[in-house]
């Protein structure tokens, strides 16, 4: 399914119904934070059949008509996406016209693997202490981001695990490109107030940028 291009937002939310308050519902909550300024959608929900993905993600677009939301499928293509947003494990995907391929990535030669395979963008992680995957690793921290950015060589890397509105200017000092949020705003009784503290921290911060087609392989 083909789809116009929005720009790619300087915010990323990846979704797990499995952290949202007891009697929220998923699309709901992406829809608040959709009304409060979120413009990029990651859906994640890996438990469910693809078929069960792309009537949310169908779902998801239709509630959020006329806001220009990415829509973004984690590990597979999906129906009524824009993209897909691979594991760090994955074999790269070859980028389909107007595709917007993603990456997850946690260290220095997964970011080079990402790079050289065409990624459009890649999410780093975790840069802070996160609840949502305690143990994973040591946090990144700023430094930690800077060197990934360093490696990055250009394509837009978003800071993801433990971002808040304290620390998401600082990731975005340290040259990220944007941030990623998950658990905080799954958990969180009012998801749109959370994003929407975040998004008043970075505000004044760099406006968003066209996608750039030598990314998309379109």
């Amino acid at each position: 399914m083909t789809f116009p291009e929005p720009p790619l937002p300087r915010i990323l939310l990846l979704t797990d119904r499995s952290q949202l308050p007891p009697g929220a519902g998923l699309i709901e909550a992406v829809v608040r934070c959709v009304r409060a300024g979120l413009r990029a959608v990651v859906l994640r929900e890996l438990d469910l059949p693809d078929t069960e993905r792309a009537l949310l993600a169908k779902e998801i677009r239709r509630r959020t008509h006329g806001y220009d939301v990415l829509v973004i499928s984690a590990r597979r293509r999906l129906a009524y996406t824009h993209g897909v947003h691979q594991s760090s494990t994955q074999p790269g995907l070859a980028s389909q016209s107007g595709e917007l391929l993603g990456r997850s990535c946690h260290d220095h030669e997964e970011v080079r693997r990402a790079v050289a395979e065409g990624a459009a963008y890649v999410t780093v992680s975790p840069v802070a202490p996160t609840e949502s995957k305690p143990g994973y690793g040591p946090a990144l921290g700023v430094d930690g981001v800077r060197r990934m950015v360093k490696e990055a060589d250009g394509t837009p890397v978003f800071a993801l695990g433990g971002v808040t509105a304290v620390n998401a200017v600082a990731m975005r000092t340290a040259g990220a490109y944007g941030v990623a949020l998950m658990g905080g705003v799954m958990r969180s009784a009012d998801p749109a107030a959370t994003f929407g503290r975040l998004r008043d921290a970075m505000k004044g911060d760099m406006p968003e940028s066209p996608r750039k087609r030598g990314h998309l392989g379109g």
